[in-house]
């Protein structure tokens, strides 16, 4: 069966679906009980859909506050609530369900394997998802409202917060049990179920990417766990872990997060970088330049994603000497950074490229990622990030790589695949409108906020001094242009591949393409890869 919402019989293996009418449930049990990879991967990219319009009408309500100076619509404390609470829903209910999705989808179509490992586990691992996202969402309905603290849950903020704030605890310990879960399956699923051939070094960068951002999953969460978990006692049975009267420091709330949160942040772009690994080389109709090179890059992002979090800490006081390793150490990991980007360039260098929209958006990635990451370097500059920490320069940074890189590569994705998906192709020329109405709004909200940084204005705060307003003014109508574009999108190109509306997808839509998913047909069936296939020597074919 295929992502598509109503269909009955009508794709390639009669057989198959008369077997799979029999044992697959029907109707909401289909759902409820899911445990085929692909439909599990469905819910993941619609679950974390809705968590973006969530999220980004949090962050269009931060906007029209901020369209003039002087408050406007909201008070500060509401306020300080919509931003912490966009950006904990943009990362644990947006971006990283959604890989969590296309891992779920594509790994075990990649390498020929019949499902996930663990498939009931696979069925908890989303369903957790929900009460956790609910209770988010929920929390702004709590006395007092929703956690005001920043997504880093800054003690000793965290104390002065209402009930919400244990609510908003509880739902980042499920979401984190989620992850570990979805990342113990993709592991599993990785290192054990790859069809006869397919070796370590033979697997597409998307597998690779996925099985790296695993581990550092694994690694991380049970961090954040600590810290929250930390929090949760000094709120409410009388440690002082992060309470400077009773002998803790707040500062040390900190370094427990951004050790978390820096491979976190990783953990967010590698998939990503698979998915672009997958998508230039098919447009440019070359092999991807420098395959090994790029795995040993993954791999050394993710060890030195370690050692680098306390650039987020600049400000705190800490030692010259700390200071400096830091900065080091952070422009060390913007090397295999850099080696990735140059072979994308060099794949794609000659290629006889037509530019598709997933092509459009990983090119567009590929701008726009490389700009924030090197306005990511310059913030990592001790002596530079002194004077713009915590400005709006930071705020442009996170959001060319987390928008422009994360989100674009998920819409990237999205455009390559649904044809397998749904088995039918999506509209072109929307998919192009969305991609150059995404990209200008994109930069038009964006870019003048590394001015207002520059000059001086202070993140998070609900009002601001006369002489910003041009700029903001211009970053809001951008925002909202750039969230009608994701509506547009839903309504647009996703809404009618899911209906089956559209030309009828070939087998292999993209000629430059490879891999094992264009061996099965379009829509991909229910079950696929029951029997391990017997692979050519590259595999990247199906012998047989």
């Amino acid at each position: 069966m295929s992502a598509v919402i109503d269909q009955h019989g009508h794709h390639g293996d009669h057989a198959h679906d008369h077997d799979h009418d029999h044992h697959a449930p029907h109707g909401w049990r289909r759902w409820l009980f899911a445990t085929n990879h692909k439909d599990i991967g469905t819910m993941y990219l619609l679950f974390s859909f809705a968590m973006l319009m969530v999220g980004g009408v949090l962050a269009l309500l931060i906007r029209a506050e901020l369209f003039q100076p002087g408050l406007q619509i909201v008070n500060p404390q509401l306020f300080n609530q919509l931003t912490t609470m966009h950006g904990l829903i943009m990362v644990f209910g947006a971006i990283m369900p959604a890989f969590v999705g296309f891992a779920n989808w594509m790994i075990p179509l990649q390498i020929g394997a019949a499902d996930m490992a663990f498939a009931r586990m696979n069925n908890l691992s989303f369903w957790l998802l929900i009460p956790a996202g609910l209770m988010l969402v929920g929390s702004f309905f709590m006395p007092g409202g929703a956690p005001a603290a920043g997504w880093t849950l800054y003690a000793p903020l965290t104390l002065q917060m209402g009930p919400s704030m244990d609510a908003g605890i509880f739902a980042m310990h499920i979401m984190g049990a989620s992850s570990i879960m979805g990342s113990i399956n993709i592991i599993v699923t990785i290192l054990n179920m790859r069809a006869p051939r397919m070796t370590l070094m033979k697997m597409p960068l998307f597998c690779w990417t996925w099985l790296i951002t695993a581990y550092l999953l694994i690694a991380v969460m049970p961090v954040l766990a600590g810290a929250i978990t930390m929090t949760l006692t000094d709120r409410h049975f009388g440690t002082h872990f992060f309470n400077p009267a009773g002998g803790g420091d707040p500062v040390m709330y900190q370094h427990i997060f951004w050790f978390f949160g820096h491979p976190e942040v990783y953990i967010m772009i590698l998939p990503a970088f698979g998915i672009v690994s997958a998508i230039i080389p098919a447009f440019a109709r070359k092999k991807l330049f420098g395959y090994t090179s790029m795995v040993y890059a993954t791999s050394s992002i993710a060890i030195l994603s370690f050692i680098v979090w306390a650039h987020h800490m600049f400000t705190t006081g800490m030692p010259v000497t700390g200071q400096l390793f830091f900065m080091y150490a952070t422009m060390l990991i913007a090397v295999p950074t850099g080696v990735k980007v140059f072979n994308w360039i060099a794949t794609m260098w000659r290629g006889s490229m037509t530019f598709e929209t997933p092509m459009l958006f990983a090119v567009g990635f590929l701008f726009v990622f490389t700009m924030g990451g090197f306005t990511g370097l310059i913030c990592a500059m001790a002596p530079v990030d002194i004077q713009i920490q915590d400005t709006y320069y930071v705020v442009a940074h996170f959001h060319y790589v987390l928008v422009a890189g994360s989100l674009y590569a998920l819409f990237a994705g999205y455009y390559y695949w649904s044809p397998k998906w749904t088995g039918v192709m999506y509209n072109e020329t929307r998919g192009k409108i969305h991609f150059w109405g995404s990209l200008i709004f994109f930069n038009v909200t964006f870019f003048p906020m590394h001015f207002l940084g520059l000059a001086g204005m202070p993140r998070r705060y609900a009002d601001y001094p006369m002489q910003f307003a041009d700029f903001n003014m211009l970053a809001s109508v951008g925002a909202f242009g750039f969230g009608l574009m994701q509506v547009y999108f839903f309504f647009f190109v996703v809404l009618p591949t899911m209906r089956g509306q559209g030309a009828k997808a070939p087998q292999q839509p993209w000629d430059g393409a490879e891999g094992l998913e264009w061996e099965v047909p379009s829509p991909a069936p229910f079950h696929t890869f029951e029997t391990p296939p017997l692979l050519n020597p590259s595999a990247t074919k199906v012998l047989g």
